[in-house]
């Protein structure tokens, strides 16, 4: 598992999934995909899909180490989805597929 440590000089390439909010550098997006979404997303190795389906536009962070038993996993609406970084707020809207 590789560190989830964002260097002071690459959080300017911080993205919030527009889905489930998760907050990742584009690189590990576009490398990785998104943890919670990448069956219905198909972000890894698509550049355009990061692009949108994250947005560089968020509030605030909240580390999540037990989304199981965290209140505040409940309060936004986390439960089921992996230990990390999120955003409380992210702006933007996935576009549909046709």
């Amino acid at each position: 598992m590789s560190s989830a440590f964002v260097p002071g000089s690459q959080q300017r390439y911080l993205r919030a999934c527009m889905v489930c909010s998760i907050v990742q550098t584009h690189a590990r997006f576009l490398r990785d995909g998104c943890p919670n979404c990448e069956t219905f997303l198909g972000l890894a190795n698509s550049s355009d899909a990061v692009q949108e389906c994250t947005s560089q536009v968020f509030e605030g962070l909240i580390t999540l180490a037990d989304p199981t038993t965290s209140w505040v996993a409940r309060w936004q609406r986390l439960e089921g989805c992996v230990s990390g970084v999120y955003a409380v707020k992210v702006v933007g809207t996935v576009s549909e597929t046709p």
